[in-house]
């Protein structure tokens, strides 16, 4: 496994692992509870962090010949 596909690991322990330390009510954020607007950000941040994988992988560098 490249050592670039472990970014995809990042995504998985925050909106998994990380919800069980962000489990707030009490606190709003932009008018959210903190517990949702934790999965918000990292919907928003796994798309992010899609993009650095998918711009950094080398197989994607390469032209396509259509």
């Amino acid at each position: 496994m490249k050592p670039i596909h472990l970014l995809g690991v990042i995504p998985f322990l925050g909106i998994l692992g990380g919800i069980f330390i962000a489990n707030r009510v009490t606190p709003y954020v932009l008018g959210m509870p903190f517990n949702l607007f934790w999965l918000v950000m990292w919907v928003v941040l796994i798309s992010a962090t899609m993009a650095v994988i998918y711009h950094l992988d080398p197989a994607n560098r390469e032209e396509q010949s259509s």
